[in-house]
């Protein structure tokens, strides 16, 4: 297992890039993420991105990681508690902290484009 704290100004989504690589990870579940973010940009379910100006709480966070890709859905609540997710992008600061548990699975995950959806999809092979 991984655990890692970012700080105040790191990307969440390029902090986890840098995890992978740093650890040559071939594979990662998200466990656990929680902390704040200054902001949000989340790519919606109709492939639209939309920015959420924050402070924002990280409420729930799940995803994969693979050794060529990082698929992770983020839901963020504002200072209200309204509560907005996506699919996360690159431009989410970190506000005080962030805590990342991942888990690190005994086998390889890769994304491959699908041409059916038009994305890039999870395969899973042997180590």
């Amino acid at each position: 297992m991984i655990v890692k704290r970012l700080v105040p100004g790191q990307d969440l989504k390029q902090s986890l890039e840098n995890i992978r690589d740093k650890h040559g990870l071939k594979s990662g579940v998200v466990l656990c993420l929680v902390g704040s973010l200054d902001e949000a940009v989340l790519r919606m379910a109709d492939g639209n991105k939309k920015t959420i100006k924050g402070p924002l709480e990280i409420v729930s966070a799940t995803g994969t990681v693979a050794s060529n890709g990082i698929h992770l859905h983020l839901a963020v609540a504002d200072s209200q508690g309204n509560v907005m997710g996506g699919h996360l992008m690159t431009g989410c600061p970190v506000h005080t902290t962030v805590e990342i548990c991942i888990m690190c699975p005994d086998m390889v995950f890769k994304r491959v484009s699908d041409s059916e959806t038009g994305y890039r999809e999870l395969e899973v092979f042997p180590k």
